[in-house]
């Protein structure tokens, strides 16, 4: 009687340390920045949230090689006090690229301003392609600037009539989407 219960103190003492082991496991899984708590916003156009600015959805689109417009959203953290966007322009000793035309862009406290419903900003340079992509420096009124890869589509779909730089037309683009030929899958 006496061996038996030895083996089951000794299997109680086992299990409780496979327990302990397993509990200590899972909590040191468990850690600090994960993907799950970062912001992600999943779209087609970039975000930038580097400034007291953020730079939300910034897309160029463009009709014709060498114009297009830029599109973006404007959030002002700061809840007390206007800020202003100051420039707009490609950035790299090779770049041509230039706003034209470019009006200092005003964001109230606390506020949001889409440059989509404000007719966007004209952009001009030879870089200026669809398909691509821009490297776009954004200054703000306080003296920062943030650098954005921005990619560049054509005015198809969600972006048809954006493009305020030429006709708006996509003449140089194809928008239809083929559908598939479903002979061909039946083989």
């Amino acid at each position: 009687m006496k061996a038996l219960i030895m083996q089951l103190r000794l299997s109680a003492r086992v299990l409780a340390a496979a327990g302990a082991l397993a509990l200590a496991t899972t909590l040191s899984s468990c850690g600090f920045d994960l993907a799950t708590d970062r912001v992600y916003t999943p779209g087609a156009g970039v975000n930038d949230r580097d400034a007291d600015v953020d730079v939300l959805g910034a897309v160029v689109v463009s009709g014709q090689e060498g114009s297009g417009t830029f599109i973006a959203s404007f959030a002002n953290n700061d809840q007390e006090q206007q800020a202003t966007v100051t420039s707009i322009a490609g950035t790299g000793a090779d770049s041509d690229v230039k706003a034209s035309d470019f009006t200092t862009i005003t964001v109230p406290a606390g506020g949001l301003v889409n440059l989509a419903d404000e007719g966007g900003v004209v952009l001009t340079g030879d870089q200026v392609a669809s398909g691509g992509f821009l490297e776009l420096s954004i200054g703000f009124g306080d003296g920062s600037s943030v650098e954005v890869d921005v990619p560049v589509y054509p005015p198809c779909h969600e972006y048809e009539g954006l493009d305020e730089s030429g006709d708006g037309s996509s003449a140089t683009e194809d928008c239809t989407v083929e559908t598939p030929d479903s002979s061909s899958s039946a083989e």
